[in-house]
């Protein structure tokens, strides 16, 4: 049986970015950039390269900046027009292709991934969606993790978390999560537990800003409590799906940065900037002047 295609990108985007005050008293954390672009370009290309029409911004009233990213910008782009610049024209129009929407649905109340992802249960309706968390900037050579994702939904028809190991003393950061063997790089989901201690966790497979869920999640976390945190948890209502529907666990293809962090941010600036075909090669003499 064919299943329904993913079309619509959650990105839950309400957060204050205290980590990186007062860089973000202004401006959100997802439009600081990586190089030339605002980290949500990132997770925006991702979604869009895997497939999707639709961008659901999870948000507060002091984002506005990233709805207006990916707006038009007439006076800008008139001006690029009559000076000729064609290349940065094509870079600015280009931040949200041709035919993809976006709507941006407000959280009022900071209560957690899991509300954030129930607040837009309207805008995504009953058909299965996308979530992207733009602080996990996820570099591949090839296909992007959510496309890779898509291709798993595809076979299995179920729901798919990405995950990845992290070092045991970390699993307190994380949902972590125990599973049986399906096939390469996808595992069958048995238990997911919001940052156990690394005595209680169940593994050092950590689940990452990638997910892949059926609507049936969003009747879950309406009758899901507060869980870690005093905070409604994502972790706690796939939890529950398992008692409904199978969920699968993927270990992607690339690299992932925690673009959360102030040195996840830095090294990913850093990383990114050496493989950037001009960047590159000055960016690494400066790293050998510097060390």
């Amino acid at each position: 049986m064919r299943m329904p295609r993913i079309r619509k990108v959650m990105f839950p985007v309400a957060g204050l970015g205290t980590r990186f005050l007062p860089a973000t008293k202004a401006v959100p954390k997802e439009m600081l950039p990586i190089i030339d672009r605002p980290l949500i370009q990132y997770g925006a290309d991702e979604a869009v390269g895997a497939g999707a029409s639709a961008l659901v911004f999870i948000t507060n009233s002091s984002k506005q900046a990233i709805s207006q990213h990916f707006s038009a910008a007439f006076e800008l782009e008139s001006r690029l027009a009559q000076d000729g610049k064609d290349d940065t024209l094509a870079l600015v129009r280009g931040t949200l292709a041709e035919g993809i929407s976006q709507a941006a649905v407000p959280q009022h109340q900071a209560l957690g991934l899991g509300h954030a992802v129930l607040c837009g249960a309207d805008a995504i309706g009953p058909e299965p969606f996308g979530v992207i968390l733009p602080d996990d900037l996820i570099v591949n050579d090839g296909r992007g993790c959510l496309e890779q994702m898509v291709e798993v939904y595809e076979q299995t028809g179920a729901s798919v978390i990405a995950v990845e190991e992290v070092p045991p003393e970390h699993t307190h950061r994380y949902g972590i999560v125990s599973t049986s063997p399906h096939s390469e790089r996808v595992e069958k989901l048995e238990a997911i537990v919001e940052k156990p201690a690394p005595a209680d966790a169940p593994s050092n497979l950590a689940v990452v800003g990638r997910y892949l869920l059926t609507p049936k999640i969003f009747e879950l976390l309406a009758a899901t409590g507060t869980g870690a945190g005093g905070e409604i948890q994502l972790t706690d209502a796939i939890a529950e799906l398992l008692h409904h529907e199978p969920v699968y666990c993927y270990r992607f293809e690339g690299k992932r940065y925690d673009c959360g962090s102030k040195l996840g941010f830095v090294q990913a600036t850093i990383e990114l900037a050496l493989a950037d075909p001009e960047l590159g090669s000055p960016v690494a003499d400066l790293l050998k002047q510097l060390s």
